[in-house]
C-alpha cells in the first residue's frame, strides 16, 4: 500500500491533483472554524450540548461540526445534494429536463446550472430556518439586520462549497461533493474513538467488531460485480476488416455506490428545517426523527432502497446499452440483439440492484439498532455508526479506484507511443 502511494506521488500529474485536493479540503476545514458575523459560538455550542440527540446532531456530523459553531460553512454541502435529488426526480417527470439530459454535455451543463440556482434557494431557506430556530431558543441574539447578514453569509458559504466540490472533481482526485462529506465525517472520528475508550465494557468489546464487520462487508459488496460475456463479430469497415473478439460487461452489485445513503440523509434533514418555522412541530420531529428512533430508521431504509434503484436507472440504461452493442457488432451469446438484449440486461440489473439496495439499507440501519440496544454513547454511534462508516469506506474506495485508473493511464503512455 505504501509503495503504491509512493508510486502515485512520483507521477507529476497525479501529485498536482492530490495537492490541489488537499488544499481545497484544508480551506474547507479552515472555514468550518470561522464563525459567521455576530455569532456567539459558546451559546450555539451550549444549545447543541443540550440537543445532541436530535437530528441536529446528525446534520452537525455532515457539516464537520461547523453547524455547532455556526461558522460560514455551517450548512455544509447538503443543500447541493438536496438540489441534485430534486433535479434528478424532476428529470423523470418533466419532458424538457429529460430532453436536456439526452443532449449530452450541453444538456448536463444546463441541468447543473439549474441545480446551482436551486442550491442557493435551498441554502437560503435552510439558513433562515436555523437562524430563526437558534434565535427563538435564545442561542442567537441580534436585530433583524444582523440575522439577514448571517443568512446571507451561510448561503454564500454553501455556494462556495459547491464551487470547491466542482473544482475537486475537475482538477483534483475523486468526486468533490463526496470528498467534502467524507472529510466532514472523519473530523468526528477522534471524538467517537475517545467516547469508545471511555465507554462501558460492552461498548469496548462489541463496537470494534461491528465497525470491522461493516468495513469488510462494504468492501466485499462494493467490489462485487456480475460479468456479462460480450462477443464481437468480424466487421468490414471500408477496406479494413476488424477481427472479432470476446470481452465482458461488468455490472456492479452496488452500482449506485454511497450516493443513496447521502441522498437519504439529505432528505431526512428537511423535517428539521421545516419544523424551525413551525414551533409546534419541534417536539414531534425530535421524537420521531431523531437518528435512533424507529421512524427515522425505517424511513431511512426505505429511502436508501428507493434511491438505489433510481440512481442505478439513471446511471445505466439497458436500452441504450443494447443499442450501442448492436451498432458495434456486439452481442451476448444466446441472446438476440436489440430489445431481447435490453430485457436481459434489465432483468440482470434488477436482480443485482435488489440485494445491493437491501445491503446498503441494512448496513446503514442495523448498527444503529445494535448501538441503541447495547447502550452505546451518542458520540460513538454518530461518528462510527453504519451510515458514517458506509460513506467513508465507499468514498475511499471510489477515490482509490480513480487514482488507480490515473496511474494505469500514465503507465501505458510510453507503450502507446
Amino acid at each position: 500500500m505504501l509503495s503504491w502511494l509512493a508510486n502515485a506521488w512520483r507521477v507529476p500529474e497525479l501529485r498536482r491533483r492530490l495537492l490541489f485536493t488537499a488544499f481545497i479540503l484544508s480551506v474547507y476545514r479552515l472555514g468550518s472554524f470561522l464563525p459567521a458575523p455576530g455569532v456567539d459560538s459558546a451559546q450555539i455550542q451550549s444549545f447543541f450540548n443540550n440537543n445532541g440527540g436530535s437530528i441536529l446532531g446528525l446534520l452537525n456530523l455532515f457539516s464537520g461540526s461547523a453547524l455547532s459553531r455556526f461558522s460560514i460553512f455551517a450548512l455544509g454541502i447538503m443543500p447541493y445534494v438536496t438540489a441534485s435529488i430534486i433535479l434528478q426526480l424532476l428529470t423523470v417527470v418533466i419532458p424538457t429536463l429529460e430532453q436536456l439530459q439526452k443532449e449530452g454535455e450541453a444538456g448536463y451543463a444546463k441541468i447543473n446550472q439549474y441545480t446551482r440556482y436551486l442550491t442557493v434557494v435551498l441554502a437560503a431557506a435552510q439558513a433562515t430556518g436555523y437562524a430563526y430556530l437558534f434565535h427563538r431558543e435564545g442561542a442567537l441574539s441580534g436585530n433583524p439586520g444582523r440575522l439577514v447578514l448571517i443568512i446571507v453569509t451561510l448561503t454564500a458559504g454553501t455556494t462556495c462549497l459547491m464551487w470547491m466540490g466542482e473544482m475537486i472533481t475537475k482538477r483534483g482526485i475523486g468526486n468533490g461533493i463526496s470528498l467534502l462529506i467524507f472529510a466532514s465525517i472523519l473530523t468526528s472520528a477522534p471524538a467517537g474513538i475517545n467516547a469508545w475508550i471511555n465507554g462501558g465494557p460492552l461498548e469496548k468489546l462489541f463496537f470494534p467488531l461491528i465497525a470491522l464487520g461493516v468495513v469488510v462487508s462494504v468492501v466485499f459488496v462494493q467490489e462485487g460485480q456480475r460479468r456479462i460475456p460480450i462477443q464481437y463479430a468480424k466487421r468490414v469497415i471500408g477496406r479494413r476488416q476488424t477481427t472479432g473478439g470476446s470481452t465482458y460487461m461488468p455490472l456492479r452489485v452496488n452500482m449506485a455506490g454511497v450516493i443513496p445513503v447521502i441522498f437519504a440523509a439529505a432528505l431526512l434533514a428537511l423535517p428539521q428545517t421545516l419544523s424551525s418555522f413551525l414551533p409546534g412541530t419541534q417536539t414531534f420531529i425530535n421524537q420521531h426523527f431523531s437518528p435512533s428512533s424507529w421512524t427515522y430508521l425505517l424511513v431511512e431504509a426505505a429511502l436508501i432502497v428507493t434511491f438505489t434503484f433510481f440512481y442505478t436507472a439513471v446511471q445505466f440504461n439497458p436500452v441504450d446499452q443494447a443499442d450501442n452493442l448492436r451498432k458495434n457488432g456486439g452481442y451476448i451469446p444466446g441472446i438476440r440483439p436489440g430489445p431481447p438484449t435490453a430485457q436481459y440486461l434489465d432483468r440482470v440489473l434488477t436482480r443485482l440492484t435488489l440485494p445491493g439496495s437491501l445491503f446498503l439499507a441494512t448496513v446503514a440501519v442495523l448498527p444503529s439498532i445494535f448501538i441503541k440496544h447495547f447502550g452505546f454513547s451518542q458520540a460513538t454511534s454518530r461518528a462510527l455508526g453504519g451510515t458514517s462508516v458506509l460513506i467513508v469506506v465507499g468514498v475511499a474506495l471510489d477515490t482509490m479506484r480513480q487514482m488507480e485508473s490515473q496511474m494505469m493511464m500514465r503507465s501505458y503512455e510510453g507503450f502507446l507511443r
